[in-house]
């Protein structure tokens, strides 16, 4: 798995306006755009500036100060280039060098282990202006706690969003919480009343966990008891390892749950298997979409739980039509950029299946067979689970009477 790599954030406020700076986040790259695609665009995202933070080489050490930094035992932050980092992050609004000022350790957050590729260790600092500064970047703006906070808490779809650096660096402390102990598990908190917990699990690689999904009030509130929801709780648990010798309340989609201040949705979302459920978090508008998508890769549908992939393409565009400000999957990262990643799906299934279809007027005749000529270029550790989408394919191009005629 490797060893992490780091990651400097800069909360830079200014105490006498109440406000502090953020970026736009560049986009993710994208093929040029089919006709299908190109009314899916993910609204702006905003979040703290960061760079990345490599390390120094040799004997060399960092020549700027940071306050309380020797409050981390095991973060040497003496050999990291912390220097450059800044840099980086100062070129972002163009702030002069005089105005650059003293900076102090806010938090030092490691990643838990979402796999498949090492976690990325964030250093957040923070320091302040005397004054702001007018003239900003197009893409950088000032904005105030309170408006970043609703923004996160009170979303709307199509509206701009706040980042995971803001709300974990600066504003998490902002919401009281029903539980205020520290985790005993290594977890990340995003969007606020989301909690991901990461546990080992024999999954299918690359991954080597599932998240374990807790969904808790922020507000102290807890426990309502309101008759227009199917469900009420204290907090809601979403994990897939549990026994099913449980005695569970069956649930069809369209039902409404009520977690303190937390509102979900359920959201019927057949493909992965037949009675695959979607759940979407209405006062941030993340959608915990389950084994619909993966945080690294694409998603294998399960063939002997009724997945189906006519199914399949008709949830991920009714998850396109939610609008949703982030993706929760049970396997990897969240994802900050949910319409891009669903139509990047759309893109891979349709582009998979036309090469299984393709394979089968060559001449192919036996699954391995059209494994092998449509995942040539993917590791032949994955043409098993590979295998189970392919069959799908198959039944899909059946249905719609796109397989060549077999004489007799």
């Amino acid at each position: 798995m490797g060893s992490p790599s780091y990651r400097l954030a800069a909360a830079i406020t200014v105490p006498s306006a109440g406000e502090f700076l953020v970026v736009r986040q560049p986009r993710p790259p994208s093929p040029p755009e089919e006709e299908d695609y190109r009314r899916f665009v993910d609204s702006d995202l905003y979040d703290l500036p960061s760079a990345p933070l490599k390390p120094l080489a040799g004997e060399a050490r960092s020549e700027v100060a940071i306050a309380a930094a020797d409050s981390v035992a095991h973060l040497d932050l003496s050999r990291l280039d912390v220097s450059a980092a800044l840099d980086q992050i100062f070129d972002q609004f163009g702030l002069p060098d005089g105005m650059r000022g003293e900076w102090r350790l806010l938090k030092y957050v490691e990643e838990a282990e979402f796999g498949p590729d090492a976690g990325v260790n964030t250093v957040f600092v923070i320091g302040s202006l005397e004054a702001k500064l007018d003239a900003l970047p197009e893409s950088c703006k000032w904005m105030a706690k309170e408006s970043a906070l609703g923004l996160l808490t009170e979303a709307k779809p199509c509206s701009d969003r706040i980042g995971p650096y803001a709300y974990i660096g600066l504003l998490n402390l902002e919401l009281s919480s029903n539980n205020t102990a520290v985790p005993v598990l290594p977890s990340q908190e995003y969007p606020p009343g989301i909690n991901l917990v990461p546990m080992k699990s024999k999954t299918l690689p690359p991954f080597r966990t599932t998240n374990l999904v807790v969904v808790q009030a922020t507000n102290g509130a807890g426990g309502s008891t309101c008759s227009d929801f199917f469900a009420c709780g204290d907090a809601l648990l979403l994990d897939p390892g549990c026994s099913s010798q449980i005695d569970y309340t069956s649930i069809t989609g369209g039902e409404k749950i009520c977690i303190g201040d937390q509102e979900l949705q359920v959201v019927f979302a057949p493909g992965h298997t037949d009675g695959h459920m979607g759940l979407l978090h209405v006062n941030t508008n993340a959608l915990i979409v389950g084994d619909h998508c993966v945080g690294h890769g694409s998603a294998t549908l399960d063939s002997r739980s009724g997945g189906n992939m006519k199914d399949y393409f008709e949830t991920t565009y009714k998850f396109l039509d939610l609008s949703p400000h982030v993706l929760i999957p049970m396997h990897g990262r969240i994802n900050l950029w949910p319409k891009h990643m669903l139509c990047g799906y759309l893109r891979n299934r349709r582009s998979r299946e036309a090469c299984i279809l393709q394979s089968i007027e060559n001449g192919a005749q036996t699954l391995f067979e059209i494994v092998s000529k449509t995942y040539s270029d993917v590791d032949r550790k994955l043409w098993i689970p590979a295998s189970f989408n392919v069959r799908l394919h198959v039944d899909h191009l059946n249905s719609q009477n796109k397989l060549p005629k077999v004489s007799v």
